[in-house]
């Protein structure tokens, strides 16, 4: 006699971000995040994206048919070798606590999977490192690492660990002052710049974006459109401009996204006049100049990306801090690994 097959213990459902918006936030709830700002960012990043709806994914119980989880691969765009690419970013994976094991994660991300092969061309994404097995075993690659670099402004702090508490102070202040000295003499034998912080996504930004070369590499499209969704419009954080020009003129020669959390100003994202080929060390040194004259402590940026996006940086005086893994799935025949570009811009939030 034939037997039916048992019915699975889950099932995995494609989503529509604007119909099933009370249900992933009921998922998300004390399992995703600050409870008080999920709403916010779901309609945000879910709804609000100008690249198109994500690629949303939802677990169901079958026994109860009560969902139970969920996951999301965000929509970016990007290019590479001249060409448009169709990306998402994995994000928000959430399973609810008497669920968690291993079967239910790997069913919603093979449900990104499969819905990713129709709908864009590549996916990638910033797992913890503990789960980097996982993902090689679902056919993602480790493209990369995603780096954290830091460069300390305000010495003070960082010396009590150092040395007697009292002497701290003096210390650093003597140390600020030569350092200061030290990059104020470079910077004088350097291009002049007039520095400019902004509180909004410039027009500016498309004509640094369209001339600038692209090169070979993977990388984020970075236009004020970018830049409005992802900072502006982003309830998230409150994202301030540093914008580059010569003396006397407007045309921007560089811009940053920065946001500020206690003393340290972390660069989120940043373009150059150089584009693909890196900040020249003089457009860093002013970012330094401004972060110290705002009164900052220190300055970090997370990036992955050939030797001239990281150079101007390290000659900055810049150093490695730490570093996470970047994995990717291509749905394109693509030969050989490229180069990526990516900083902390190119996650979620």
């Amino acid at each position: 006699m034939n037997q039916s097959p048992p019915t699975p213990q889950y099932l995995v459902h494609a989503g529509d971000p604007l119909r099933d918006r009370d249900t992933v936030l009921q998922i998300w709830w004390g399992n995703l995040g600050r409870t008080d700002r999920i709403a916010a960012k779901y309609d945000w990043f879910y709804l609000g994206c100008p690249h198109g709806a994500p690629l949303l994914q939802l677990l169901q119980e079958t026994r109860s048919g009560q969902w139970v989880g969920t996951a999301c691969a965000g929509r970016r765009r990007m290019r590479h070798r001249g060409r448009d690419l169709n990306a998402g970013v994995l994000v928000d994976l959430a399973v609810l606590p008497e669920h968690r094991s291993l079967g239910p994660a790997l069913m919603l991300q093979q449900g990104l999977i499969d819905a990713g092969r129709e709908q864009v061309d590549v996916l990638y994404g910033f797992p913890n490192p503990k789960a980097a097995a996982v993902f090689k075993r679902m056919g993602y690659q480790q493209a990369t690492q995603l780096v954290r670099y830091a460069r300390v402004i305000r010495h003070a702090r960082y010396l009590r660990t150092r040395m007697p508490a009292w002497l701290a102070p003096a210390a650093g202040w003597l140390l600020d002052a030569a350092v200061a000295f030290r990059d104020g003499w470079r910077r004088w034998h350097g291009p002049r710049l007039r520095s400019e912080w902004g509180s909004r996504a410039d027009p500016r930004m498309d004509a640094l974006w369209a001339k600038a070369s692209q090169g070979d590499g993977v990388l984020a499209v970075r236009d004020s459109q970018h830049a409005k969704w992802r900072f502006d419009d982003s309830p998230l954080a409150t994202t301030r401009y540093l914008w580059l020009t010569s003396p006397g003129g407007n045309e921007l020669k560089a811009w940053f996204a920065v946001q500020v959390e206690d003393t340290v100003l972390h660069v989120r994202d940043f373009w150059s006049d150089n584009g693909a080929h890196g900040l020249t060390v003089h457009y860093v040194q002013a970012l330094i100049a401004a972060a110290r004259a705002a009164g900052h402590g220190s300055v970090s940026v997370e990036i992955t990306g050939p030797e001239g996006q990281l150079q101007g940086w390290r000659e900055a005086g810049f150093s490695e801090r730490s570093q996470r893994p970047v994995f990717v799935r291509w749905n394109l025949a693509n030969g050989t690994e490229p180069v990526w570009f990516l900083t902390s811009a190119d996650e979620d939030e």
